[in-house]
């Protein structure tokens, strides 16, 4: 198995079993990392969700990794910015909620309040929602693109 077969298969096994620990709500996701209880395993479990999951997208389209069209460079860009905010997950959302096991309150202020809450969801659900969204853009554009030949 080449180099790209084998990253695809390792980033969608791990895209797998972290939605599959998420949608099953796995005891493991709140199994603290320090004594104090303060930093959840699901923190990292989700974290890894994160980088994986547009990464899978990455390694699995070659188009995506290097574009011909116009079209596939402007969704070679996107996907690499959802790469680089998957890896900057855990320090943004550090810096939104003050606190690891990303938590909010109904504080005034914004680290740790509603307003920071509202941008944690945006972030997270836009890593996966939009790395979703450029494979879907992708294999559509395919599609017409090959009728179109």
């Amino acid at each position: 198995m080449n180099k790209r077969k084998t990253y695809f298969f390792v980033f969608l096994i791990l895209t797998c079993c972290v939605i599959f620990l998420l949608i099953t709500g796995s005891p493991l996701l709140v199994y603290p990392l320090d004594k104090g209880g303060l930093i959840p395993l699901g923190t990292f479990i989700t974290w890894i969700g994160m980088i994986s999951l547009p990464f899978s997208v990455y390694w699995g389209a070659k188009e995506l990794r290097q574009p011909t069209s116009r079209f596939n460079m402007i969704l070679s860009v996107v996907l690499k910015l959802l790469i680089l905010l998957g890896i900057l997950w855990v320090p943004i959302s550090y810096l939104l909620a003050g606190n690891l096991s990303f938590s909010f309150s109904e504080k005034e202020v914004f680290q740790g309040g509603q307003t920071a809450m509202k941008w944690f969801w945006r972030l997270s659900y836009g890593i996966g929602i939009g790395s979703c969204l450029v494979l879907i853009s992708f294999f559509v554009s395919s599609l017409i693109f090959k009728k179109r030949n």
